[in-house]
């Protein structure tokens, strides 16, 4: 009996699988061969093409430059905002980017995207989220067989359903990997974490059986990642994860976002003693990773270091956008503890605000800052060190690694990690005499210049031109 049962276990894996697996190579093969598109069709896989952050300009970026150079390709954006129309999503991209796209985009509704999101996964999200994925590149693919693929979020999973089942050349463009080394050791010290809860954290037990399941998702991850023929990373920092993990370093090229630094560098800078306020920048989508409440800790500490006359003049402004409800809830539960920390009167919140008011804000403002832990780039960093602000960020991924510099001599900004810290360093920029501080705006200006949308566009094409040579061959 037991003989008979791994029998046709090993006639199923061998057998049947493979011919399943061919059936449906063959039956995407004839929907692409029907395909009315006389030039190359590229599927883009977003499914939050319509959340307005870092990623999104990306994406939107990434889809004018094709356009430009490659105007008789079609290009389809797989997304799961059920809820916008075409329209609705082409006017925020220009009202939250100021890019204009050519018309003739397609928009691929995914009716799955819930199997992506970490709700969904109370346990084992990582790999929840994974196999999700796929899940929901099978339903991207049956909509449409695309020619180039490339996939602007990060969900290396669809990898091989689309090179293997589809048939498709594919682009990977990575913002964060989904395990990197450093979760690895955050799990081997059992640090407490909001992806390593407390309970995992003091349980060694618990922890030992964290870092296997860790270890062999890294070993999955690495398998399908190296499926893409193309991969471009945002930072050193994701690029050093992607290698270790990956371990295909040829195919591998750095691309930094674009940041519109043209644009903000040209602002004026306005004198600090004429501003009515102090007021700290916090750019950034209301994320859990992002750290806001780190920002809250960081004033009560503030305030207990600056004079009562100085703490009167200083406005904390989070900007930034909201995707979705828990989003809100985010946001409500920070305007909550800034009550808890008597920091209302101090605190504002700017939601979902017109490019054109941001650059207000940014015009206004004296200090930027951002606490995110490994921070994968910083796109916002960067925009707030050419709008002129004194940067403060987390010592650590992106902009430690490839944004701020400390040395005295060629200073662009400060790092920091505790409220503790965050809260010196403010007082010292307060009290620092105007023309330190314009030296370091103007370092920091300067050295933004490698992060333009013209540098992304002379990389990205680098990386992905190779893509378009059969078909115009």
């Amino acid at each position: 009996m037991f003989c008979c049962f791994a029998l046709c276990k090993v006639v199923l894996i061998l057998v049947f699988f493979p011919l399943v697996l061919l059936y449906w190579k063959r039956v995407f093969a004839k929907k692409k061969s029907e395909n009315p598109h006389s030039g190359p069709v590229i599927g883009v896989f977003h499914p939050y093409c319509n959340s307005g952050g870092g990623g999104e300009r990306v994406l939107w970026a990434a889809v004018k430059i094709i356009q430009n150079k490659h105007p008789n390709a079609h290009i389809a954006i797989y997304t799961g905002d059920l809820d916008v129309d075409p329209e609705q999503i082409l006017r925020k991209v220009e009202k939250s980017f100021e890019i204009k796209l050519e018309p003739g985009i397609e928009f691929i509704y995914l009716h799955r995207r819930r199997w992506v999101e970490a709700e969904t996964y109370p346990y084992f999200t990582l790999l929840g989220q994974s196999l999700g994925s796929m899940w929901l590149g099978l339903e991207a693919l049956n909509a449409l067989q695309p020619d180039i693929y490339i996939d602007t979020m990060g969900y290396a999973f669809t990898y091989p359903i689309f090179k293997y089942l589809g048939g498709c050349i594919v682009g990977s463009y990575t913002h964060y990997p989904t395990i990197s080394t450093d979760m690895l050791r955050h799990i081997y010290r059992r640090a407490v974490s909001h992806n390593n809860r407390r309970a995992i954290a003091r349980n060694p037990f618990l922890s030992a059986g964290k870092m296997i399941y860790y270890k062999l998702f890294a070993l999955l991850y690495g398998f399908v990642g190296r499926r893409a023929d193309s991969i471009m990373v945002n930072s050193s920092w994701t690029e050093g994860h992607i290698n270790s993990i990956w371990k295909c370093p040829l195919k591998t090229h750095r691309v930094y976002p674009p940041c519109d630094v043209e644009h903000l560098t040209k602002l004026p800078l306005q004198d600090d003693d004429k501003k009515d306020y102090i007021r700290i920048i916090s750019l950034g989508q209301f994320r859990p990773e992002k750290d806001h409440p780190l920002m809250l800790r960081t004033m009560y500490e503030l305030r207990s270091i600056v004079s009562e006359d100085v703490w009167e003049k200083i406005r904390l402004i989070f900007i930034g956008s909201c995707r979705n409800s828990e989003d809100e809830t985010r946001v409500k539960d920070m305007q909550d503890l800034s009550k808890h920390l008597a920091l209302e009167d101090s605190v504002e919140f700017k939601l979902n605000i017109p490019y054109s008011e941001l650059i207000l804000e940014l015009q206004k403002g004296m200090i930027g800052l951002h606490a995110m832990w490994n921070e994968h780039f910083g796109i916002s960093v960067v925009e707030c060190m050419a709008a002129g602000l004194i940067m403060i960020a987390h010592g650590s991924g992106g902009p430690k690694a490839d944004i701020i510099e400390t040395q005295i001599t060629s200073q662009t900004g400060f790092l920091a990690s505790q409220p503790e810290e965050y809260a010196k360093i403010i007082s010292d920029v307060i009290n620092m005499h105007p023309t330190e501080r314009d030296a370091i705006r103007q370092a920091a200006r300067a050295s933004v210049s490698r992060f333009s949308t013209e540098n992304f566009e002379k990389d990205f094409l680098r990386a992905v031109e190779p893509f378009f040579r059969p078909k115009q061959e």
